[in-house]
Formats: structure tokens, sequence, C-alpha cells
């Protein structure tokens, strides 16, 4: 399994949340949606039915990061019809998380969206004279300083504060705690938490009541120092994996599906992802020598300049082996999708479940239906290959 910082954990682990939150519905409706003639197979009548074939189609969307390492970061699927907006941001002042990932996918047409939201990290002490040096609402190694809080509270005091500010008459319909995060276990002295949560909100846009549920983790690494003054207790915490879906009141649940395979088709490119952990172990041993050539700061903390450095370091190293743990332990809770053979590209896809039939073609876009008479190469230009379950 491919190593992995936190600093874009957010791109690799936060969909499995999705899937926990479905808590396997059995009454979840697929998403029906009308599909174009011209590339696209049209919908066929059921045979004994006579109602609309229930197909969702696909495509791949391969994000290639410009602005930073230059080559295909990630990539996804979603339904034909919706657009992807933003991507990867770089920002160097955090040599621990130089580069967030924020992006969206929606419906034109409707309301339903995917949204991505970039990590927040923060730093927390009760070393006096560095939080002298450092209060609250500084930035520290790129870090906000501001006191560690619970999920919920995270969502409501940072995130909707931040990303939905914008929106007038916004209400917090309910909140819920989800299980502590397994893997989430204390390295040799590094103390390690995580804990999720999901906050349904209500509010009108543009005329139309909407429903959106945000869902985000906190992360704390605690380390323990010992300096001229005593033990002291340092936090670097993040609040990372949120993302939200949003639909028109009243139409959640029929949107899972959609929602559900967009989050399992994310496929990170390793070697964009090495070369990026390449530049955070740079960045990080940079601002370590930049620390120890700063006068009047390294005279400040010239005692704990190989702690800050033994700190920054095992927190890198440490937090790659907490979320491998995450990642492995927490696909145990996933549900809801079943793996299919794709013949075009010769490998394994995971898919919502629920439907009986699914096909590819050559362009990587799947097309889902329940219905065993649906044959997508009717009426059709492409060439569509069933696909069988793993």
């Amino acid at each position: 399994m491919i190593k992995r910082s936190g600093t874009l954990s957010i791109i690799i682990l936060f969909f499995c949340l999705i899937a926990l939150s479905c808590e396997r519905r059995d009454n979840v409706q697929a998403a029906k949606k009308e599909l174009n003639q011209s590339n696209e197979p049209a919908e066929q009548a059921g045979a004994s039915s006579g109602k609309k074939t229930a197909t969702t189609r696909f495509s791949t969307i391969s994000y290639i990061d410009r602005q930073g390492i230059g080559i295909e970061a990630f990539r996804m699927l979603i339904p034909v019809e919706w657009k992807f907006e933003g991507g990867i941001n770089w920002v160097l002042d955090n040599p621990g998380m130089p580069a967030t990932a924020g992006f969206r996918v929606y419906a034109p047409k409707g309301r339903e969206g995917f949204e991505v939201f970039p990590n927040q990290s923060f730093f927390w002490t009760n070393n006096q004279m560095l939080f002298s040096m450092f209060p609250v609402g500084s930035r520290y190694f790129g870090n906000e300083v501001r006191p560690p809080v619970n999920p919920a509270d995270a969502i409501k005091q940072i995130i909707i504060p931040r990303f939905r500010s914008n929106i007038k008459g916004l209400r917090v319909i309910s909140e819920r705690s989800l299980p502590d995060l397994p893997g989430a276990q204390s390295q040799p002295g590094v103390s390690v938490s995580a804990q999720g949560a999901k906050v349904r909100i209500e509010y009108e846009l543009n005329g139309t009541e909407m429903e959106e549920e945000i869902y985000a983790v906190v992360e704390s690494y605690m380390f323990r120092m010992q300096t001229m003054g005593g033990v002291v207790t340092n936090i670097n915490w993040m609040v990372d994996y949120i993302f939200s879906f949003k639909t028109e009141k009243g139409k959640f649940e029929e949107n899972l599906k959609t929602f559900q395979t967009i989050a399992h088709s994310f496929k990170l490119n390793p070697q964009w992802f090495n070369r990026y952990s390449q530049v955070v172990e740079s960045l990080i041993q940079g601002q370590i020598r930049q620390i120890q050539s700063i006068g009047q700061l390294s005279r400040i903390i010239s005692q704990t300049n190989n702690e800050i450095s033994d700190m920054m370091m095992e927190s890198y190293n440490n937090r790659q082996k907490v979320n491998d743990r995450i990642a492995n332990d927490f696909s145990q809770y996933i549900r809801g999708v079943d793996e299919y053979r794709d013949p075009n590209e010769g490998k394994a896809v995971e898919l919502p479940s629920g439907y009986d039939n699914a096909w590819s073609n050559s362009s990587g876009e799947y097309i889902l239906s329940d219905d065993p008479n649906f044959n997508p190469n009717i009426n059709s230009n492409l060439n569509w290959e069933r696909m069988k379950k793993k």
C-alpha cells in the first residue's frame, strides 16, 4: 500500500466516510437520469413493465496538477452531465502541508453537488514562552494557533463560517458523532486521536430550499517535550476529510448512489504522490534549517531546537503510519459497493451496489442499470462491454 502523509489525506480517505454514512439504507432509490442520444445509449423500455430503465452513466475526470508537479494527480468518475471545478492549491507557507485539495462536482441543471474542502491545520501548546510569541490567530510553521475542538464544533465554528458565510438563513438541523476511527493509535512519544462528525444544515439558495450534510474529521497529535522550563505539551491538530453533499430539500436519498460512485471511483496517481512526498520532506528540512539560522528566535528556543526538529520529523513519520492504519482498517467498514472487472481497462473498479448490470467502454465511461433487458449498445455509436462482478 502506498504510504501517505496526512498533508493530503483528504484526497485519499474522506471518500470512505460516505459509504459509512449511507448506513446500508435499503430504501435508497437509484437516481434516474436522461441520457443524450448522440454518444449515449437511449433509455429503453423495460420488456415487461414498459417503464423507463433506471440507468446512470459516468465519465472519467483526470485532474492535472499544473500549478505544482505538472502531472496527473488523481482521477474519478462523475455523471456525464455534471461539471468539475477546483483541484489542488499549492501554498508553501506550511512545510508539512504545502498543497490542499478543494473541488466540487455538480449538476448544472439541478441542485445536486458534492464538494471537498481544503484541510485546516492548527497548532496549540501550553509552552508559555512559545505562546507569548505565537498568540491565538497567529501562524506557527504555517499552522493557525488555536485550541482543539471536537469535530461537530469544528464544522460549526470553523468550516461553516469559512465556507458558507455568504448563505443567509442557514440553520443547523442535526449533528452526529461518528465512531472513533480505527487505526488512530498512539505511537511512541505521540498521543494520537481521530474522531469524526457530520452536521446537517438547511438554507435557501436562489429561492430553493436546500439541505446539505457536512462531514469532517479532527485528528490530533500530541507531543510532550522536556525543556529547560519543564515538560511542555504541543498539539498539532487538523480538520480534514472535510466534504459535503447537498441536494434540493427532500431529494437526499435518491442521490446517495451517485455520490457513492463518485467517492469510490477516486484514484490517486502514485507517481504524483511520490514526488509530492519528496517535496514535503524537503520543505520540512528546509524549515528546520531556517529556524536554526534565525538569531533571536534561535536564542529563545535554542535549548529545544533538536526537540522541534525531532518533533516535526516524528510527526511526519508517525502520521504516515497512522493514516495507513486508518485507511486499512476503515476500509472494513465500507458497504454498498460491488467490485467489477473492467475488460477495457483490465483492472478492478468499485461501483455502487443495487444494480444488476454494468457496462464500460474504452473512453473510461460506465453505465449501471437495474433492468436485465437494458442494452446500452442499442442506438449508440460506442462499444459497451458488460462487466462481471468479482
